[in-house]
């Protein structure tokens, strides 16, 4: 269903396709397979291979948006290729790539990877939207100004979102892990938000009609049913919540998204994969 149809070419081939791929209004897929700074298990670099090779288990039709991958136009760009050293250049590698999509008029997606990679991407798309609003789904809050002295690490994803967004900006739901700073920030700001159709829906009606970029920590998930990942936490979300949360943002003005931290080799069922698939198809039609 979303299998790259550039993995299989070079990479420069992949860079000469890139500058020339990006239609109006297509829903761009790219793979960021970074996991550098990952703190307890690891292998979120291989998380876009498998969520590919999963998703051709899946049909293309959604019967809860009643739209199928037909009906979008979706390029996939295939994967950075990234180093397994220091994660800013990753980042800016992310930024430049996403920068480029939305100079195309395309809708990014990005297919992570550890959620270390997304502040490139809500920095690209902040330039073209300097009234942003991040919706991130995550079991840990990523506030952290640094971890083990690394400002760019997965720890720190949103802390680095909100150093170029404004403080409401960023909504937080399903948010079960971090520290007590962090969760002292999360009730002063109001960010933290409960994973509830209804509350999501209140907290953007009150931001008006801004642009809203999605980030999926797939950690969100309860790990009953999303093993596979590196940093599992339980108490989380189901499917149906899922679906119900992105109702929420179905028919918004949603201009870019990533689904992030699939490790997919600590689920041997392949389950994993294939919830991370289904989130992303989800995405696409949303998106499109």
């Amino acid at each position: 269903m979303i299998r790259a149809a550039l993995d299989t070419l070079g990479p420069a081939y992949l860079e000469s396709r890139r500058a020339s791929a990006v239609e109006p209004g297509a829903v761009c897929l790219f793979g960021a397979p970074y996991d550098g700074t990952t703190s307890f298990r690891p292998g979120a670099r291989l998380g876009p291979t498998a969520l590919r090779l999963a998703s051709v288990g899946l049909e293309d039709y959604s019967p809860r948006q009643d739209r199928a991958l037909e009906d979008v136009t979706l390029l996939d760009l295939g994967d950075l290729e990234l180093s397994f050293g220091v994660p800013a250049p990753v980042v800016a590698a992310v930024k430049a790539l996403t920068a480029e999509i939305l100079a195309g008029s395309g809708l990014p997606l990005m297919l992570g990877g550890e959620h270390s990679v997304t502040p490139g991407a809500v920095a690209a798309v902040a330039d073209l939207h300097p009234d942003l609003v991040v919706v991130q789904l995550d079991a840990h809050a990523d506030l952290r100004p640094d971890y083990l002295g690394e400002r760019n690490s997965h720890a720190c994803a949103m802390r680095r979102c909100l150093d170029i967004l404004p403080r409401e900006a960023v909504l937080q739901l399903g948010i079960r892990s971090g520290t007590r700073e962090e969760f002292a920030e999360l009730r002063q700001s109001g960010r933290g938000i409960y994973p509830r159709e209804a509350d999501l829906r209140a907290a953007l009606d009150a931001l008006g009609d801004r642009p809203i970029y999605l980030t999926v920590d797939l950690d969100v998930f309860d790990p009953a049913f999303m093993p596979g990942t590196g940093t599992p936490e339980p108490g989380g979300i189901d499917w149906p919540t899922f679906a119900r949360l992105l109702d929420a943002l179905r028919g918004r003005r949603l201009v870019g998204a990533d689904v992030v931290e699939l490790a997919p080799q600590l689920d041997a069922s392949g389950i994993s994969a294939v919830l991370a698939a289904k989130v992303v198809r989800e995405i696409i039609l949303a998106l499109g």
